[in-house]
């Protein structure tokens, strides 16, 4: 797994000349890119479903090399605006929290920490904006050469389906029926966990947060209950073996009908596109159209897709202890030729903290922008030093022993953090 202390904050003044960037990267991109395609189908019912395709992302302006995908579902409840909201600004706001002048093992290695920053910035000016209530909730994938990062909040699911027909869930189901530790979390946040009460005093349905009767404990958007529904993102990081995969991104109107596993083997064999059409197609003859239906499908194929696929492990379950390794970042180069070699798909980072300050890691106390500011970890307003706040200051979650150390967060932030973590009422501001 990287670490997070590991990694330094960047500041967006620390200016690298275009040409240096385009020199490196044609340098560090020797590695043969395999080919995207990717097909999108949806049945709706209620409207509240979103996505967005986006393969034309460069990290370093005007260099072709440096492009990536990013493909994600919105699928918004008691309302639309969250959704619509979400997909026009929360790709602007991951971006803008990652560091000027990286390289890209620098970029993907910066990138868990801004999906973080991004997704509370996005909670944070949608709730400011007092729009209509409209919780949502978004499953988003990142797409760089081999290597995926998802980051997701709620009940939108990613899988892998991997060489072998391995299939592998790449995002955590933040539903409080299924989900114990969020459910300690909530509860230990000021939440109370419970069913809904009818007249007799019988409990039915779903377990639930109250106030406001919410089945998840992450969202973005979210008005009418505490702030311990927190956005900050589960985050899984994976290199793709050689062999290259399928991903399947979809909202819950198609995991409430079928499985991990029955999603992957209605589709195999099918392009992208008719392969999203049938998962729709069997999601929705095995329940109906009770709720929206999106599904996303993309395709990582090898440069050399003539090579026949290797045959499935003759024990299952050894092969499934083995598809998730964590690598050390001092022999990283050496482990992914050898893992890539045998068809194991590598993972690189996996984090679902809740805690802001363990999510957002150390920085080194003197860093600072060309201008003399430090800058929000979140929101990126610069901060005179006098003004900045320590994500660790205060905060018995915090890894650091120095609570002066950055990251550093606004006022409104850092209550925000308070917020989220229970350490005062949902709506209280402070002075």
């Amino acid at each position: 797994m990287a670490s997070r202390e590991g990694r330094r904050h960047h500041h967006h003044h620390d200016l690298v000349p275009l040409a240096a960037l385009i020199s490196r990267e044609m340098k560090s991109e020797k590695m043969e890119k395999p080919t995207v395609r990717y097909g999108h189908a949806a049945q709706s019912r209620k409207g509240e479903d979103y996505f967005l395709i986006k393969t034309d992302c460069q990290r370093v302006p005007g260099n072709s090399s440096s492009t990536f995908s990013v493909f994600a579902i919105f699928d918004g409840h008691n309302g639309n605006a969250a959704a619509i909201y979400t997909r026009e600004h929360l790709l602007n706001h991951v971006l803008g929290a990652i560091p000027c002048g990286l390289g890209r093992d620098e970029w993907l290695q910066a990138l868990p920490r801004a999906l973080v920053a991004g997704f509370v910035k996005t909670d944070k000016e949608f709730q400011s904006r007092g729009m209509e209530l409209a919780l949502f909730l978004v499953s988003v994938l990142c797409y760089l050469l081999w290597t995926v990062t998802v980051a997701s909040v709620g009940d939108s699911r990613c899988i892998l389906d991997a060489q072998g027909g391995a299939v592998s869930t790449l995002t955590v189901d933040h539903r409080l029926e299924e989900n114990v530790e969020e459910r300690e979390r909530v509860t230990a946040s000021g939440g109370e966990v419970g069913r809904l009460s009818i007249v007799g005093g019988a409990e039915i349905g779903p377990l639930r947060c109250w106030p406001g009767g919410l089945c998840l404990s992450r969202s973005i958007g979210d008005m009418d209950v505490g702030e311990f529904i927190v956005p900050i993102p589960y985050v899984k990081q994976v290199k793709l073996s050689n062999a290259g995969g399928r991903l399947v991104i979809a909202s819950d109107g198609i995991w409430d009908a079928l499985s991990s596993e029955m999603a992957a083997q209605s589709c195999r064999g099918l392009p992208a596109e008719l392969a999203a059409r049938q998962v729709v197609k069997e999601a929705l003859r095995t329940r109906g159209l009770k709720d929206d239906t999106t599904c996303i499908v993309v395709d990582i194929i090898p440069p050399d897709n003539s090579l026949p696929p290797s045959p499935p492990p003759k024990k299952q379950n050894r092969f499934r202890a083995l598809l998730f390794r964590k690598k050390s970042h001092d022999c990283a180069n050496k482990l992914s030729k050898k893992l890539s070699a045998v068809g194991i798909v590598e993972e690189l980072f996996e984090e679902g903290s809740a805690m802001l300050a363990e999510r957002l890691g150390n920085d080194e106390p003197t860093t600072q922008s060309t201008s003399g500011l430090f800058t929000c970890a979140v929101c990126q307003v610069d901060l005179a030093p006098s003004e900045g706040i320590s994500v660790h200051a205060g905060s018995i979650f915090s890894t650091s022993s120095k609570p002066w150390q950055g990251p550093f967060l606004c006022a409104d932030c850092r209550n925000k953090k308070d917020a989220m973590e229970g350490k005062r009422p949902s709506g209280v501001k402070v002075a």
